[in-house]
């Protein structure tokens, strides 16, 4: 048991229960039988964990050079090598679940999980960090629609959604630890741009993914739009503005990461309310 608690703190648990329930999510609106909701949401977890233990086995050796005391492989309390054998167990397991939904679902949960791996594997490093997450968010709302009796691509508007809420997690998930990974020599764009024009630039990215979500699940049609859709778009573009001013006026703080996370999950929720749409 001790091993499995070390495991799943390595697996960054809120982002891999979050974008879980955002697959599950997907699935529920794009209008799922109940079988391929359960096994898109497990694929999905699967792979989620597999990303993130492999992401703390990547950074074992740094993180225990600065001492993060919050990570399990950094304490000892499992080993690197468990770490890894967990890692790609759950890889295997996460393309298994998706053969049944079809090969074109399969093929697009190997490249979002393919984008995130590379990510940890180096990609962080570089100033292309950003293009993991913008590939394998953008992809993310067609692994429900890919999973459907018809299967097609999430359409154009969704891709775009999908593509600036990773934008947005990827420039604020870093800021509480720039510091920390300045001194390992990780120099991601988040780093480069610095915490105040990071956080503008996740903001902006959170309102135009909103706008791409109002506008295209309607086709263009600002009189088709529903009260529902206005009432998410509004508070996203609210969040945001609290966000960037707050960027611009005041020292960086977790207080920026918490406001983009806030104004992304309002994104993620206005995208889930498209329903049907979403099917390009």
């Amino acid at each position: 048991m001790r091993t499995v608690r070390a495991l799943w703190g390595s697996s960054h648990p809120g982002p891999t229960l979050v974008v879980t329930v955002l697959a599950l999510a997907l699935g529920i609106a794009t209008g799922l039988d109940l079988w391929c909701i359960a096994l898109l949401t497990a694929s999905v977890f699967a792979g989620q964990l597999s990303v993130g233990i492999s992401n703390d086995a990547f950074d074992a050796a740094r993180d225990r050079e600065v001492g993060r005391t919050d990570k399990p492989l950094a304490r000892g309390d499992v080993t690197v090598g468990v770490a890894w054998a967990a890692a790609l167990v759950l890889l295997v397991l996460a393309l298994a679940l998706s053969v049944p939904l079809g090969w074109r679902m399969l093929a697009a949960h190997a490249l979002a999980l393919g984008s995130a791996w590379a990510y940890n594997a180096g990609l962080k490093s570089t100033p292309w960090s950003i293009v993991p997450f913008l590939v394998s968010f953008g992809i993310f709302p067609s692994l429900a629609t890919l999973s459907a009796p018809d299967p097609t691509f999430a359409a154009g508007w969704a891709w775009i959604a999908g593509a600036a809420l990773g934008a947005a997690v990827h420039l604020t998930n870093v800021l509480p630890d720039l510091d920390d990974d300045a001194r390992t020599g990780v120099r991601g764009l988040p780093h480069r741009l610095g915490p105040r024009a990071s956080a503008v630039t996740a903001a902006l990215a959170v309102v135009g993914g909103a706008i791409a979500v109002l506008l295209g699940a309607v086709g263009g049609d600002l009189g088709a739009v529903s009260t529902v859709s206005w009432v998410f778009f509004t508070a996203v573009v609210a969040v945001a503005a609290v966000t960037a001013w707050r960027a611009i006026t005041r020292p960086p703080s977790r207080a920026l990461f918490r406001l983009v996370m806030l104004a992304a999950l309002l994104l993620a929720t206005q995208l889930v309310a498209s329903g049907s749409a979403l099917a390009g």
